[in-house]
């Protein structure tokens, strides 16, 4: 065949799609393999290495993780103020977590390997993590009590696990009273509060009723006291044991069992126990709340936030879109005016987010959630109710950012369907309304499905609305919970997105909060698929049983 005939055949066009397509998927592909890399390869225990450090004629011990290596010239060393031997030319440097930082005043540094001595790794070694200032490394000496030493050599470190797991029990204890009952009368001091304003806007707060309100207000402080009371109890134990060991300086520090995670030996562990310890850590990443400043912990609040929004957004998107789509394809004069809307809802969706959010912010908050503290919850003024940035809101502003997508997927849909299907209804007997209801929409429904899935993809990620109409760095409680309404929809929420801007480029160590960054992307990917795999399965099912003839 000859090259004019194979170009004209089509043959290139489709090598070229398949290239691109091919290419495409590689470097999808690429970037979730290195963001599942980096991301989970985070919770696997590293070995800690001891070794020593040549600087300016002094040796300095080094201990810690080695968390990046990478080979550099030697004048980019010396220009850094490392003196190397002067026939070096392509040098190793490692970059060491030291942990240690309140003692240190830095966790990560990097070493030349040229000045660095033998690596080892000693089974001794203990690895600790903490509540704040990162993780901990050294030699365990001894274990407290009150100041007292109750053990210590190797008696210490059986001793030291029992006193970690006691310890571990009483934080639960603490945040079970504290986010539970103390929760719970602090909620109800607050609705017998706003109960007594309201009555007393409405000129019916008489004097039993006044008393009522008093004396369940005295129980609920009574409760309340007793709540204090216990944890006070539980704090003097939790704030009694502590541990001494030695750091890399040489200085034996003191640490409190009560800002201690968990502490670990992961030199000393086989594969199995570190794998069981890969999928603990994995877990507590998905099911834990955060804490030093979100780069440590866990980010449920942010998962649930970002699927409880979604869910929202999507039950008043839909209804919307498909009003709109229905209007506009089958009951409105197709004229200058649809087509001018329908140019509108196109530009639309080509409106940077921003924008979308600075509305939000401007209509929804402060003029509708304004009016609405005015009608509805006076007795709460001048403290906002709907007033203030929350989940419904963010939910609206990005049902109105992802609401082109939705009407233009459903009127393509309605446009795909004959009109034979339509008269064929009508001359059976239906009205217009049963042919639509019954007919015409149940046809429709996988586009409707496709919008969705489009409007779902959308507005998961989305971050930059959100920052002003609802996502917070840390909320202080979920919108969920057992307390009436139960589905508190004026609260602010804990978003994916946002963590991983929070995270990423807000945190005070970069270096400590980079894998939370993947493991954060990629467990957005992931949550952002399931929701799109679930829609696009219900998309097939009525696909399939409405037997369409075209694929939408």
């Amino acid at each position: 065949m000859k090259l004019r005939d194979w170009m004209q055949s089509g043959a290139p066009q489709i090598w070229f799609t398949a290239g691109s397509v091919t290419i495409s998927l590689i470097m999808v592909f690429g970037v979730l393999w290195l963001t599942a890399f980096r991301g989970l390869g985070h919770f696997w225990p590293s070995d800690l290495y001891e070794t020593t450090y040549r600087d300016k004629g002094q040796t300095i011990r080094v201990i810690g993780e080695i968390a990046e290596e990478e080979a550099v010239s030697a004048k980019r060393l010396s220009d850094a103020g490392f003196a190397l031997p002067s026939d070096i030319a392509i040098a190793t440097r490692y970059l060491f977590k030291l942990g240690n930082r309140d003692a240190l005043g830095f966790d990560f540094r990097w070493f030349p390997e040229p000045l660095l001595g033998e690596f080892t790794q000693p089974a001794a070694l203990l690895a600790v993590e903490r509540r704040e200032w990162g993780n901990f490394y050294g030699y365990l000496k001894a274990v407290k009590e009150n100041g007292k030493i109750v053990a210590e050599g190797e008696a210490a470190r059986g001793e030291l696990d029992r006193r970690v797991a006691r310890t571990l029990d009483l934080h639960a204890e603490i945040h079970r009273i504290e986010k539970g009952e103390v929760g719970d009368v602090n909620y109800g001091i607050e609705r017998l509060r706003l109960k007594q304003r309201q009555l007393e806007l409405d000129g019916a707060l008489t004097l039993e009723r006044r008393a009522q309100l008093d004396a369940k207000h005295v129980e609920l402080n009574k409760t309340f006291a007793a709540l204090q009371e216990r944890l006070k109890r539980i704090y003097t134990e939790i704030n009694r044991d502590s541990f001494n060991a030695e750091i890399m300086n040489g200085r034996v520090v003191d640490v409190p069992l009560a800002k201690v995670v968990r502490v670990y030996r992961p030199n000393a562990m086989n594969v199995a126990e570190k794998l069981g310890f890969y999928f603990v850590k994995l877990w507590e990443f998905v099911a834990d709340e955060p804490r030093e400043a979100n780069t440590e912990g866990g980010i449920f609040p942010a998962i649930f936030g970002t699927v409880l929004m979604v869910l929202v957004m999507s039950v008043l998107v839909t209804p919307l879109g498909i009003i709109a789509a229905v209007y506009m394809r089958e009951y409105a004069k197709q004229g200058p005016l649809i087509r001018t809307i329908r140019i509108s809802v196109n530009n639309l969706a080509g409106v940077p987010s921003i924008v979308y959010g600075v509305f939000g912010l401007g209509f929804f908050v402060y003029i509708l959630g304004g009016s609405i503290d005015q009608l509805f919850f006076p007795e709460a003024l001048p403290a906002p109710t709907f007033g203030t940035p929350g989940i419904l809101w963010s939910s609206l502003t990005l049902a109105l950012r992802t609401l082109p997508v939705v009407i233009v997927a459903t009127e393509e849909g309605l446009a795909r369907i004959p009109s034979t299907i339509r008269h064929g209804s009508l001359a059976l007997g239906a009205t217009k309304a049963e042919t639509l209801w019954r007919t015409v929409l149940p046809m429709a429904s996988p586009a409707m499905m496709t919008g969705l899935i489009l409007a779902i993809a959308r507005a998961a990620g989305e971050v930059a609305p959100l920052m002003l109409v609802g996502v917070v760095k840390l909320a202080p409680s979920l919108p969920l919970d057992d307390n009436f309404p139960f589905l508190h929809l004026d609260r602010k929420f804990m978003h994916l997105g946002f963590h991983i801007y929070d995270v990423g480029f807000q945190s005070p160590n970069v270096e400590a909060a980079r894998p939370l960054v993947y493991a954060t992307s990629l467990l957005l990917v992931v949550i952002i698929m399931v929701l799109n795999l679930t829609a696009i399965t219900l998309r097939n099912r009525l696909r399939n049983k409405y037997h369409m003839l075209e694929s939408i």
